[in-house]
C-alpha cells in the first residue's frame, strides 16, 4: 500500500524515475480499488462511482507511467504511442517490463540507489 501512497504524493510529477515495483505495485492496488469500486457501484446500481475513482487518479496514473518511461531511457512522450490500437498497448507494456537503465541518466539517478560495479 506504501507503494500506492507514494504515487499518489507525487500527483502531478512527470519527471524523474520510477523503478518497476514502484510502478507495478501502484497498477495492482489501481486494479484491485477499482474492482472493489466496480462491484460496489453495480450492486447499489451507481455505475459512476469507478468512473470517479478513474478520473481522480489519471493524473498520478500518467506521472508514474511517465516515471516509468524515463527509468528505462525513453522519453515520457512515448506514452502517446499508446493510444495506437494493439501494438502501442504492447509496445508500452514491454517497456514497463524492462529493468531500469543501471546508472543514472538524462532523467535522474537509479531509483535502486545503487550504480553497477564497473568490470
Amino acid at each position: 500500500m506504501s507503494w500506492f501512497i507514494e504515487v499518489l504524493k507525487k500527483y502531478a510529477v512527470f519527471s524523474g524515475r520510477a523503478r518497476r515495483k514502484e510502478y507495478w505495485m501502484y497498477m495492482l492496488f489501481v486494479a484491485i480499488i477499482y474492482i472493489v469500486l466496480a462491484a460496489i457501484g453495480f450492486a447499489a446500481k451507481m455505475t459512476w462511482l469507478p468512473l470517479i475513482f478513474w478520473v481522480g487518479i489519471l493524473l498520478p496514473s500518467l506521472g508514474v507511467t511517465i516515471r516509468r518511461l524515463h527509468d528505462t531511457g525513453r522519453s515520457g512522450w512515448w506514452f502517446l504511442f499508446g493510444f495506437v490500437p494493439l501494438v502501442g498497448g504492447i509496445t508500452l507494456f514491454v517497456f514497463s517490463l524492462l529493468d531500469s537503465e543501471p546508472s543514472e541518466n538524462k532523467y535522474g539517478p537509479n531509483p535502486k540507489g545503487f550504480a553497477p560495479a564497473h568490470v
